[in-house]
C-alpha cells in the first residue's frame, strides 16, 4: 500500500480530478482509494472597489498634467498613424 497526498477538485457532476500529476508507481487501472476530506474555506469574495475622494482628485490632477503635456501633438493624421502602429507591432505566436 502506498500513500498519495494531493488536492482534488470536485466537479458539479460529482467527478473527482487530481490536481497533481500521478506518481510513477501508480499504474493505470483500478485502485481502491480512501479519501479524507478536510474542510477548505472558500476565499472571501472581493467587494466592489470604490475610490476615495482623495484618489479621484489625484487621478484628475494626473489627467490634467497629461493634457498639458499633449503627447499626441506631433500626429497630423491620427488614422494613418494608428494604421502604421498596428502594422509595425509584432503579434505573439506569429512569425
Amino acid at each position: 500500500m502506498n500513500t498519495l497526498e494531493t488536492d482534488i477538485e470536485i466537479g458539479a457532476d460529482g467527478s473527482v480530478r487530481l490536481l497533481s500529476p500521478l506518481p510513477a508507481w501508480l499504474k493505470p487501472g483500478r485502485a481502491h482509494v480512501l479519501m479524507t476530506v478536510e474542510s477548505v474555506e472558500e476565499k472571501p469574495k472581493r467587494g466592489k472597489l470604490t475610490a476615495s475622494p482623495e484618489m479621484i482628485a489625484r487621478r484628475e490632477s494626473a489627467l490634467q498634467e497629461i493634457r498639458k503635456l499633449n503627447p499626441y501633438r506631433d500626429i497630423a493624421e491620427p488614422v494613418a498613424w494608428q494604421r502604421e502602429m498596428r502594422e509595425d507591432r509584432p503579434l505573439p505566436g506569429r512569425d
